[in-house]
């Protein structure tokens, strides 16, 4: 017997998302149909898909109900499970306020990187406390084709790693990842991002998400490329006591980045609820058979 099951789509600075209400946890998403669902011919379309459970009925999720109701099952495209995702967070906000569970002002989320403080702004806006980043130690390039470049290693609870180009263009057409070394700087892959000026202050970059590819949107990418940048141009708030703020342009839009003397990083974009609807269990069961 098939079963109708609602979805929506969203999207952050044109980051998309199949966003699937389970407050119970109740579905079964395997990577397949995860994978089946993001598919933009075969299935409904995203970069990923945000599982909104209750923080309580997820036993990844559990230990943080008592600070977050809600917990974004983040899976990127490819059905793979992925710690955190920043657009993704903007996006599962929205959907939280248009169901009726958030209004303006804060709120917790819970994710596989901790629980993260989302504020929803009256023009529609909504930031997002990203955590600290780490900067790991050690020597990390990445390549395309006959390029290289060196790369700094950011870790926002996913790993990044940030290069400075001279011409977006020469990151190629990111359909597959670009190559890294050393081989085991990143275990369980890794986001890049390519990076160049605008102005003071002001950066573009193109980004591969692992399990995706290159996406119109990486949030977590934004804020690993501002920490980046911030230490090139030799800002470290944590020194000066000055927190440092970075429009950073993507393909999508733009993000504001500000990272604060007490090392957390705030991220501030616009989120989107675009449509809604249902699919239909048999469909995708007959697909997965």
């Amino acid at each position: 017997m098939s079963t109708r099951i609602a979805f929506l789509k969203g999207h952050g600075t044109e980051n998309d998302f199949v966003i699937v209400p389970d407050p119970e946890n109740a579905l079964d998403l395997p990577p397949a149909a995860v994978a089946v669902l993001c598919d933009r011919r075969a299935g409904l379309g995203g970069d990923g898909l945000l599982h909104v459970v209750r923080s309580a009925a997820h036993p990844e999720a559990r230990d943080m109900a008592a600070e977050a109701e809600w917990f974004m099952d983040y899976r990127n495209g490819d059905g793979s499970v992925a710690e955190m995702c920043g657009n993704g967070v903007r996006v599962f906000a929205r959907y939280l306020q248009r169901a009726g569970h958030a209004a303006e002002g804060d709120l917790a989320v819970a994710t596989r990187g901790g629980v993260k403080r989302v504020h929803i702004a009256k023009n529609g806006d909504v930031t997002v406390g990203m955590g600290r980043a780490l900067l790991p130690e050690g020597e990390v390039e990445v390549s395309v084709g006959e390029r290289d470049w060196p790369a700094r290693n950011v870790n926002m609870g996913n790993p990044h790693a940030v290069a400075f180009v001279a011409d977006l263009d020469h990151a190629g057409d990111l359909y597959a990842p670009p190559s890294h070394a050393p081989a085991g700087a990143y275990p369980d892959g890794v986001n890049v991002e390519f990076v160049v000026d605008r102005g003071p202050r002001h950066v573009a970059m193109r980004v591969h998400e692992r399990g995706s590819g290159e996406t119109r949107s990486c949030g977590t990418g934004a804020c690993a490329v501002a920490v980046a940048t911030a230490r090139r141009d030799g800002l470290d708030p944590a020194v000066t006591g000055t927190p440092a703020t970075y429009t950073v342009d993507v393909p999508g839009g733009t993000l504001v980045i500000t990272e604060r003397p007490d090392g957390e990083i705030e991220m501030t974009g616009p989120a989107v609820i675009v449509a809604e609807g249902e699919f239909d269990s048999a469909w995708l069961e007959g697909v997965l058979a």
